[in-house]
This record gives C-alpha cells, structure tokens and sequence, in this order.
C-alpha cells in the first residue's frame, strides 16, 4: 500500500560525521548505490528495487547506515568501557591520534616499514596500541612470552575477526578452525607434508620453474638488446598457481601458458576473483571486518565473493571426486597417474585409512575447504617470497653472482630434492630472504581464557612499576609483529636491517621459538605453517632455474621501490605507478658465463 511508503522524515544529521565518509568511502569502493538502483541485474531482489521508489530505496539506505551507527556505536562503548577498565592503559605505547580509528591509520599507512621498530625502541617489548573504535591491541616481542604465546594454543587462538576474513577466501580450513577441529585436520594432513612427499613433488617444482625460464629466455633472445622488461610478480603468481595444481591436485591449471585469448581455468579464475575481492585492506576494511553485517551487504563484492566461492567449491568437489573414486576402486592411486603424490590424493588416501577412528575422520566439506587453502598458502606466499629474494638479488649483484657460480657448479638442469638441498649459499639466500621479507609480516590471536604472559625481561609501566609477568583478559588482542623480530637489531646484529645471506654461515641466535632457523616467518608451536618445507623446495626450484641461466637487474631506480599489504601477504608496489596495483619490474638478460 501507498501509505505504507509516506514516512515522517527523520534527522540523521547526528549520524553524518561518522557514517558520512564511511558510507560515501563505502559507496565508491563496492557501488552498492548503484547496485540496488540498476534494473539491468538479473536477481528478483534486483527487480523488487528497481521498481521501488528512489525515495524508498535512498531511505532504506539511510536506515541501514543509522543501524550500522548504532551498531557501532554500541561496539564504541562496550570498547570504551573496557578502555577505562583495562589493566593495558598502564602499560607504555604511542598516544592514540583519531577518536574512533585510534593508532590503525599510521599502522595501516606505514605498512610494516618500520613504524613498529620505532614503537618497540620509544616503549620496550611489551607494549599497548589503541585499536579502532577503543580499546587495546597488546604487542609484544618479548621471546619468552613469544614461546608461550604459540604453544599454549587452548589460550591463544585467532579471533572472530581473523577466522571471518580467511573464512571467506579458504573455508572451514586448515588455516581458519581452532581445537579439535584443527587437531583432527592436523592429524590427516601431516603425511602429505612430511619429506618423502616433498622429495617426490620436487620434480614438478623444477618442471614449472623451467617453464617460466624458458618464457623469459624467449622473450629476451627475441630482442635486439638481448634483453627484456618483465613483471616478476604476476609471473611467479602464474608459475607458483600452476604448482600447486599439479602437486596440490594433479590439476594442469596451465596459467604461465595462457594468453589473452585462452579459456581461463574454471578453478583458476574463482580463485583469482576471491582473492581481488576479499584480500583489498584499508581503513575502510578494517571498519568492516569490525562490523560483519557490512560485509554481507548485496554489494558487488558481495556477489563476486559468493559466486566465486560457489564455482571454486563445485571445481574442488569434482577434484575430490576423482581422487575418492580411484582410492575407492583399487584400494589407492596408479602409479604414474599422478595422482600417487598430489596432495588432495595423500590427504584423501590418509582420511580413508581404516586405522583411523571414523570420530577422527574429516567429512567431505572439511577435505573440500582444503583446496583454496593449498591455493592460498601454496601459491600467493611462495610467489611473494621468491619475487622479494628477486628484487634482493638486484640490489646485490655480486650476491648475486655468487649464487649463480654455486647453481651452475650442478651438472643437470633439473636437480633432485637431495641435491637442491646441498648447495649451501642457495640455501643462505632463502634463509635471509625469509627472515628480511616474510610475505606475512605479522599474525595475533585473542586470549579465549585468562592467562599470565611469563617475560624474558620486565617492563615498567607508566607508573614506574616494574613488571616481570603481565596478566592478558580474556578477550584480549596479542599482536606478534613478525617483520619487526625477524629484523630486530638485539637478536640479529646492527646490520639486521641489511640483506646479508652469509649471516647464516655462522650461528645464528636461537632466541626466537620459530620452526624454521629461529625465525618467524613459518611461526612455531604446534600452529606452525605445516606447508613450510614444500614452500622451501619450491623458492629452491625457483631461485635455482631462474639465476642458473638468466641475469637480474631493477627495471626502476630503486628509490621507487615500496611495499603494500594485501589481507594475507606484503608485496612490492613501484611508488609511480599505484595504479598499476602491486608489481616487480625487472631486466632479464640470459647468462653471459665464462666457466
């Protein structure tokens, strides 16, 4: 009914100041306006509205921004409660520099170039920083509390925020369940990980590796200055993609090789839009990953997310069954199929052991929301790694150069695991690669219980106390700035900040609990990446094809050489060319070699 459309008017101006800039920033990035108005979409959602009145729809916008102010004002003053009450605010840590945004707009503008180092010398090892909407987020660095902080798992485990952001790139997975769930998921897991496997899968690594050589070879050779102009970045994205198809799911997915004119791969492309859409991080998506139910607005990127989920699942689920089917009618996989060593195959093979209790098996959706997590942590990580080690190897040439002499002393192009493994200074350059550039700079959890931080060293409070243990609330945030430890001058030396792979010829301080040479990259405790010595034969497979028979040079002047965030990894950006998003310009030339 008509009437039902006559509305009294309502003053929102009360609403404006906040809600104004996050709406309009809103608005732009994810075109919801336009979305609910545009009546060439398809959905009877669609329809309904754009036979509704603009005022109608305009009001309903207004409503829905008051509900989201309200919302959050709420979560501001449930915050600011805590503010008042919390033991944190004695704690030592920089001044808060916006009402609402607290300490994130320099956190996310510095993007891990070092703001935290500063923090850490200004305020010690333990200390505070004011999160959006109020409240503490609490850093330490401390390696005692470090070490209780990634073993005690049932205290420490990722908050609701986190596990809502993988959630929605990788599923129910391996990286995003907590407890039993993620034991359970452990337990089936470890045996497609373990050496043998690895060993086994290193063929294909060096397989793909020459591949992307080969591109780039072809591509300088055809030049009269014997020389080419590449994207690293997008490269070993596309080479590390087609990877972890074949060994994550004996699956060709062939994106080296595709061009413009080529069919993408259905598993592919949805990964590829899941991704674009969900790993953006800004204030602005800070502010949603605070409030969920601005996530799930019918937005453009609402519906990019939804479909993309739906084609990556349906591709994940023939894959599954494909590899069920085989184990189901021989008992295992045929050898040369492939299927033997993938790691869905070892990770199906393993689930359907009749040793394992069937309370300890993981149902189909639990095997299923391994697939994008082997895309997520096989692929955009090793890609960020081996472009960081790239850019490292143009700045240092007679590193450079040194390493190539090692690799080429190898009288085969395409090395074994064992052999890969025993070239020492290759070895050096993944190690100082890993420690100065982790592709994820950071990681934090939230304590589910009280607990009591035991320190290395005591801190003093804002009073003068001194402190030798800190109580953490449930509820509480810990950040572990992995960047800032892996660069920490106490643990590392004065030249922490200088790429140098012959530190690791020496010993190297084992202060620091990580699984991998006492550095965090690969974290520690039982949460520890369980992926890590696949992505080290794979950066070794990589590093060793590309410097045998190509020579690297900077394609910019250094100086416009930054680095941006994405959700999960920290890439490079050229400073003159955001628009261009993130990107490695280099020089290839092919080997001039004098043995």
């Amino acid at each position: 009914p008509h009437s039902l459309l006559t509305v009294q008017p309502i003053d929102y101006s009360f609403a404006l100041p906040t809600v104004r800039p996050l709406y309009l920033g809103y608005r732009q990035r994810h075109d919801v306006l336009d979305h609910l108005i545009d009546s060439t979409l398809h959905s009877p959602m669609d329809a309904v509205l754009a036979l509704a009145p603009r005022r109608l729809v305009v009001r309903t916008l207004c409503t829905l921004a008051v509900s989201t102010a309200v919302y959050a004002g709420y979560t501001l003053a449930a915050a600011l409660y805590r503010h008042f009450t919390s033991h944190l605010r004695l704690l030592p840590g920089p001044a808060s520099t916006h009402w609402f945004w607290g300490n994130s707009r320099e956190r996310i503008a510095d993007q891990d170039r070092g703001l935290l180092d500063e923090w850490a010398k200004l305020y010690g090892r333990v200390y505070r920083t004011r999160r959006m909407m109020g409240g503490y987020n609490l850093v330490i660095t401390d390696t005692k509390a470090i070490h209780h902080f990634l073993t005690q798992t049932g205290v420490y485990q990722k908050s609701k925020m986190m596990r809502s952001m993988l959630g929605r790139i990788v599923g129910p997975g391996i990286l995003v369940v907590e407890g039993e769930q993620h034991r359970n998921q452990r337990k089936i897991m470890n045996p497609a990980f373990g050496l043998p496997q690895v060993r086994e899968l290193t063929e294909i690594f060096i397989q793909k590796s020459v591949q992307l050589r080969d591109v780039w070879l072809a591509a300088a050779t055809s030049s009269p200055e014997n020389a080419a102009s590449v994207e690293a970045l997008s490269a070993l994205s596309k080479t590390t993609l087609d990877i972890i198809g074949l060994a994550g799911f004996n699956h060709d997915i062939n994106a080296l090789a595709a061009d413009a004119h080529t069919q993408p791969d259905e598993l592919a492309d949805a990964f590829e839009k899941l991704f674009e859409a969900e790993t953006g991080f800004d204030l602005l998506g800070l502010f949603i990953s605070r409030v969920p139910l601005m996530s799930r607005l019918p937005t453009k990127q609402y519906r990019t997310t939804k479909a993309a989920q739906a084609r990556m699942i349906a591709s994940g689920r023939r894959l599954l069954a494909e590899s069920k089917r085989e184990v189901q009618q021989n008992g295992s996989f045929a050898s040369g199929t492939g299927r033997a060593r993938d790691l869905l195959a070892l990770l199906v093979k393993a689930n359907m052991d009749k040793d394992i209790p069937e309370s300890q098996r993981l149902s189909d959706e639990d095997v299923l929301a391994q697939v994008p997590t082997f895309l997520v942590a096989g692929h955009e990580t090793t890609s960020t790694a081996v472009t960081w080690a790239l850019f490292a190897l143009t700045q240092h040439k007679s590193v450079q150069d040194r390493l190539r002499e090692e690799v080429r002393g190898v009288a085969t192009d395409f090395p074994t695991f064992d052999e890969l493994n025993s070239l020492p200074y290759l070895d050096c350059i993944v190690k100082e690669t890993l420690r100065l550039y982790p592709p994820v700079t950071q990681t934090s959890r939230v304590a589910v219980v009280d607990d009591v931080l035991p320190l290395e060293e005591p801190f003093t409070d804002i009073h003068g106390i001194a402190h030798s243990s800190l109580l953490v609330k449930q509820g509480q945030i810990v950040l572990i700035p992995i960047a800032m430890l892996n660069r920490d001058k106490s643990i590392w030396g004065e030249d922490a900040l200088e790429f140098k792979p012959g530190r690791w010829d020496s010993s190297i301080s084992n202060s620091i609990p990580g699984i991998y040479s006492h550095m965090l990259t690969f974290i520690g405790g039982p949460r520890n990446c369980i992926g890590y010595r696949f992505a080290l034969a794979e950066m070794k497979a990589l590093l060793f094809t590309l410097v045998r028979s190509l020579e690297f040079e900077l394609g910019v002047p250094a100086e416009q050489l930054s680095q941006k965030g994405t959700a999960i990894v920290m890439r490079p950006i050229v400073l003159s060319e955001p628009e261009k998003g993130n990107q490695l310009p280099l020089i290839v030339r092919p080997v001039s070699w004098t043995p």
